[in-house]
This record gives structure tokens, C-alpha cells and sequence, in this order.
């Protein structure tokens, strides 16, 4: 049997395919990617600046960002650190930081006119942490997931930093009433891959550092890919030739959509935001052989856990974003259908959640799918379903706020009908059908408050889609 490669994240896949629909959950409004543009009013300090957004300088330690209290309303990158994290007490310890990547430009929005220039080097960049000071900082000792907090105490000074108590705050706090809107592809290098089972497999490939996937194929740059060749469990009275599998492959080059709209008069939070990924994505997958009847709910093997917190940078600001994904095998049967069935499917996809003053959190999962049978032959009588899905979870600094679960499927069934004759003459007839679809269905966290948006009081369900299509049927007789 051959074995399909599989890009991570398929949703995304990924994520991820969740999008791999076609269409999209229900119409949402206040996209950050939608919303009209807004004139800006002036900030705290009398400007209103167009945020950069893009990936953290790689090689160099990315310094923290640090609003002060008593401050102009601009946040600004520091020469700090944090040099170690207890979540359990709140307790961080904050030293300098060794020399790293000069700051990069940001737009102003408030005079249009004037060109943009590199940010100067602030005068209170060496300056300890204060008592309302907001600290936003990378993947640190202590806070894999990197940290946003407030300095609620300073206690006193060590010979690693001065240490200090904090407590949980929002981007709003460091981002104020600026605006950033930006998408940044995820280094496959990043991400870090847990099999679950044998016959796993992952490869990547990123410029400067080209790996292959299996059997010498080469992967386009960007792209990261996870192979499977699993065994599900077989009906007892099938022949050793009926041997159930399911093998395949998801390809996707993943990216983080990132937005925040503070454009002031929306009072303590954003009057806009978006958090979610999108990419491109293909796999091919394959289901043969008969397998064992399910009972109760389908049953379901996960084969890879894959995470990866990318750093993007936002103006001065440090943003974690937390992506991760664990695909699964799960096969729905009744014991009694052999088949043989190979699919490919290809496209793009966007999933996330959109917030808009006034109108609250709202979901977006949309795709464009393509499929495409390579195989399919159906015997004997029953019906069986099989997928290769994913889920997924896309928030920030560690709190999930997006979750999925999408799951490309292949279902087959037969109506086969035996007669016997006093001559010995025997014959079978029926009619078989195979169906390609998805599954998808998710919902966004409370955590997605961290924009500074009211908190919602239950979870915002995605909406359960389904998109089902025909791929091949005939008719056995003899």
C-alpha cells in the first residue's frame, strides 16, 4: 500500500482544513479584513500610528515591549527581558537584555504625508519596570508561551533582574489606539512533531535549510508535510487480503492573520480585531480493506501531535501566537464492505474569529476545495466511512482562542443481493456508491478576550458544516 504524505496544519489543516469547504460558516460581520478604513483620531501623545506586522528577527533575542504607566499612550521596545516566569505565584524577574535588532519603521496614519522613519532609541529604554508598567515579551524561562502582564509590585532587586509581581492583561494595554493588520507565514522549521504511532513521518522545507519528503520528493519552500501508513482494526472473518489501512499525506504552507483596530473613541478596547490562520493545503489519502464494525461512536487514533509558537512582531510589540494540531485516523463501519479508495484534495482555507465593536465575536471558516478520485471499487454489502482529520487551536500567549475540527472523509456503501439455484447456479447483484466530504465544526474561547474585547459568556460555536459529494458508484452482477 502506498503511503500519502500529509501537509501539517491542514488545518489546518491546520488548523485548519476546516475550511476545506468550498463555502463558508455563517456571513460575518466586522472582519478586521473587511471592515471599512476609519480616520484616526490622535492617541495619547497626539498621533495615531499604522503598525508593521511581520515574523521576529530569527538569530537574535527578541527584546520585550513595555507601555509605562504614566506613559503617552505609546508602547515602546525596550532593553529588558525577562529573564524567568512563575505562573504559579505571578512572580518574574526582569534584567537587561543582551543587544539585539533595531526596531523596525512603523507607518503613521495621522499625517499621511509624512513619510515614514525608523524609531529612535528611548531615553527611558534602560529604565527599570515601574508599578503599572505593561511588560510583552517572547517565549521566556518559565513562559514558553511568552507573557503579557502587568507589573502590580516591584519587590526588590537580585542578582539576576529585579523582580517583580504581575498580574494577566490585555494587547490593548501595549497596542492602545494603534492599528496593524498583517499576515505572517509560519517557519515549518518551527514546528515540533510528537508521532503517536508507527509509520509517521515529517518533512519541511524552508529557504536556506531545503529537507525532502519521502522517496526523493521535493517540497515547495514553506511547506511543511506529514506522511501516515497506519493499520485500523480489521473485521474478524476478513481474509488476510482484507487487511485494513488508511495511508496519506497533508501538504500546507500556514500563515497567521493577525488585526487590531484602535482607532480611539472605542473606549478601553479595539473597535476591531481578527485572530486566525489561512494557507494553502493539499493531501491524498487512501482506505482499503475491510474493516472492523464500530459501536457507539467512530473511533478515533490519533497518529501526530504538532505545535509551534511563532513570534510575530507588531510595531515594538512581541505577539506568541500559539498554533496546535493533532491529526487523527477515524473509521466508521459495520464489518461487512471491502474497499479500495483514493482521493486527492486540494485547497485554500481561512478560519479565525472577527471582532467588531458593538457586534461582538463572530466566526470565519471558509475555503475552496477541489477532489479528485484516483481509485474506487466497493464489495459485498454495508457501509463504511473513514477520515484523515485534524484539530486545531490558533490563540495568543498560550490561551487558546480558535478551535477546529475538520475532517475530509471518504464513505462507501453497497447493497448487494445473493440467490441460489436446486442447479447450483449461484448470482449476485447490487448497486455501490463511494462519497468524498468533510466534517467541520469548532468554536471560539472565552481567551479571545486578550484583545481587550468584553468577554463573551459561552463559547461561540463555528457552526457545524458538512459538505458531502458523489465520487464514484456501479453496479456489480453476475
Amino acid at each position: 500500500m502506498r503511503m500519502l504524505a500529509r501537509r501539517l496544519l491542514l488545518p489546518g489543516i491546520t488548523t485548519l482544513a476546516l475550511t476545506a469547504t468550498g463555502c463558508s460558516s455563517a456571513p460575518h460581520t466586522g472582519s478586521a479584513d473587511a471592515a471599512a478604513p476609519a480616520t484616526l483620531a490622535p492617541a495619547g501623545d497626539g498621533t495615531s500610528q499604522q503598525l508593521d506586522v511581520a515574523a521576529a528577527p530569527e538569530g537574535t533575542p527578541t527584546p520585550a515591549a513595555v507601555a509605562r504607566a504614566g506613559g503617552k499612550g505609546r508602547t515602546e521596545q525596550s532593553s529588558l527581558k525577562v529573564a524567568s516566569y512563575d505562573a504559579a505565584s505571578g512572580r518574574a524577574v526582569i534584567a537587561k537584555a543582551p543587544p539585539g535588532p533595531a526596531p523596525k519603521p512603523t507607518k503613521s496614519t495621522s499625517t499621511p504625508s509624512t513619510p515614514s522613519t525608523p524609531s529612535s532609541p528611548s531615553p527611558t529604554a534602560d529604565k527599570p519596570v515601574a508599578v503599572g508598567d505593561v511588560i510583552a515579551s517572547a517565549p521566556a524561562p518559565g513562559a514558553p508561551n511568552g507573557l503579557l502582564a502587568k507589573v502590580t509590585e516591584v519587590v526588590g532587586k537580585t542578582d539576576r533582574g529585579t523582580e517583580v509581581k504581575t498580574a494577566s492583561t490585555t494587547l490593548a494595554s501595549v497596542l492602545n489606539d494603534d492599528k496593524a493588520e498583517g499576515k505572517v507565514p509560519v517557519d515549518p522549521s518551527s514546528v515540533t512533531v510528537e508521532p503517536l504511532m508507527k509509520g509517521v513521518t515529517f518533512s519541511w522545507a524552508k529557504t536556506g535549510g531545503v529537507k525532502f519528503g519521502p522517496e526523493g520528493a521535493k517540497l515547495p519552500l514553506g511547506n511543511l508535510r506529514l506522511d501516515v501508513n497506519a493499520a485500523v482494526d480489521t473485521a474478524p472473518d476478513a481474509p488476510a487480503s482484507a487487511g485494513a489501512s488508511v495511508s496519506g499525506f497533508v501538504q500546507l504552507a500556514p500563515q497567521v492573520e493577525f488585526s487590531y483596530d484602535g482607532t480611539p473613541g472605542a473606549g478601553s478596547g479595539p473597535r476591531g480585531a481578527f485572530l486566525g490562520m489561512s494557507g494553502d493545503w493539499s493531501s491524498q489519502w487512501k482506505l482499503q480493506g475491510r474493516a472492523a464494525a464500530s459501536t457507539g461512536a467512530p473511533k478515533r487514533i490519533p497518529f501526530a501531535k504538532l505545535h509551534s509558537a511563532p513570534v510575530i512582531q507588531v510595531g515594538p510589540v512581541p505577539v506568541v501566537v500559539n498554533l496546535d494540531l493533532t491529526c487523527y485516523v477515524q473509521v466508521e463501519a459495520d464489518g461487512r464492505v471491502t474497499l479500495d479508495v483514493q482521493q486527492d484534495v486540494k485547497g485554500d482555507f481561512k478560519v479565525g474569529g472577527s471582532y467588531a465593536l458593538g457586534k461582538g465575536w463572530t466566526p470565519v471558516s471558509r475555503s475552496d476545495v477541489k477532489s479528485t478520485p484516483v481509485t474506487a471499487t466497493v464489495t459485498a454489502a454495508g457501509k463504511v466511512k473513514g477520515a484523515l482529520g485534524a484539530e486545531a487551536s490558533v490563540g495568543l500567549y498560550g490561551a487558546v482562542g480558535v478551535s477546529a475540527d475538520f475532517a475530509p472523509y471518504l464513505r462507501g456503501e453497497a447493497d448487494a443481493k445473493a440467490s441460489a439455484s436446486s442447479d447450483g447456479k449461484t448470482s449476485l447483484s447490487g448497486a455501490w456508491a463511494l462519497y468524498g466530504g468533510f466534517d467541520l465544526s469548532g468554536q471560539l474561547h472565552l481567551q479571545l478576550s486578550l484583545f481587550g474585547t468584553p468577554l463573551f459568556e459561552r463559547k461561540i460555536p463555528l457552526g457545524a458544516l458538512n459538505r458531502e459529494w458523489a465520487l464514484a458508484s456501479g453496479h456489480a452482477g453476475r
